[in-house]
């Protein structure tokens, strides 16, 4: 008895003491990934409160003199603010037609059973892994038959090409872990597919559709090479291509750049926040069936 005592004992304190180290470790963990991404924003933010003096010659983690020129200039004295309105447009419209367009070929590919579905799905990752720098010559030729060069409406064709793959791509996970049988229902009750798909399907995806469209965002809002390549003119440059604008020559205004980096994160920022309640779930709601 005493015996089969000092066992559970120990099996008790060796649980508690693994739960222990688990923990640690965790926290640990947390902390580290925790200061590797909060200490360069950190650094933007406060690069975009120092002069150029102070940037060059006394490079201290705190300002010594906290300024506000440096946004003053990016918000009145450039046309930083132009840059922000093409990158929204350009965002929005681009995760609109890629949610669309990429919700339907992904419902096809999931439910639907036709010759050539498993070509097309893997053509689809395919088409996603082709990296930009080897397309935008043969999307420029498209551009130019089209004339839509150096036009913001080009651009979200442009965006389209790497966006609509990557949306169809994760939705097909997500339709796969709805399960068919409430479509099966609705179908008997008789709504057609596209009933179905807007009023059940659609609405239990809503977590993963938030996910969806956030990577698209993003995705939009950071672009840079098509940008560059296909706007020339300023009043239609995007944020990034306006930001790298900023450099005269050789001479790099890291104040200026970081205060506009720090107004330029505002926007995807507020988003984030908006929706990070269906973040979670979203991201797990394809995991089962992908």
């Amino acid at each position: 008895m005493a015996t089969q005592t000092a066992r559970a004992t120990t099996r008790i304190g060796s649980t508690r003491s693994g739960q222990l180290i688990h923990r640690v470790v965790m926290i640990l963990a947390g902390a580290f990934f925790a200061f590797w991404t909060l200490v360069p924003l950190y650094w933007i933010i406060a690069t975009s409160l120092k002069n150029e003096l102070q940037v060059y010659r006394d490079p201290q983690l705190i300002p010594t003199q906290i300024t506000f020129h440096n946004y003053y200039s990016i918000l009145y004295q450039s046309n930083f603010l132009l840059y922000i309105k093409n990158s929204l447009e350009v965002a929005v419209v681009t995760t609109a037609l890629s949610m669309l367009f990429g919700s339907l070929a992904a419902y096809a590919i999931a439910r639907l059973h036709f010759r050539g579905r498993r070509i097309i799905a893997r053509s689809i990752v395919v088409s996603y892994l082709a990296p930009g720098s080897l397309l935008f010559i043969s999307l420029f030729e498209v551009l130019t038959e089209l004339h839509l060069t150096d036009q913001l409406p080009g651009l979200m064709v442009v965006y389209l090409s790497f966006t609509l793959p990557f949306c169809t791509w994760l939705m097909i996970g997500y339709f796969r872990s709805i399960p068919v049988e409430l479509e099966e229902a609705a179908l008997v009750d008789g709504c057609n597919r596209v009933r179905a798909l807007v009023s059940i399907v659609l609405p239990l995806m809503l977590p993963a559709l938030v996910v969806v469209t956030l990577f698209s965002f993003t995705q939009s809002w950071n672009e840079f090479l098509y940008a560059l390549v296909f706007i020339s003119s300023d009043t239609n440059k995007t944020f990034t291509v306006g930001l790298i604008g900023l450099i005269q020559g050789d001479t790099l205004p890291w104040s200026l750049m970081m205060a506009a980096a720090t107004l330029g994160m505002i926007p995807p920022l507020i988003v984030y926040v908006i929706s990070q309640r269906w973040v979670v779930s979203g991201l797990s709601a394809g995991s089962v069936k992908g």
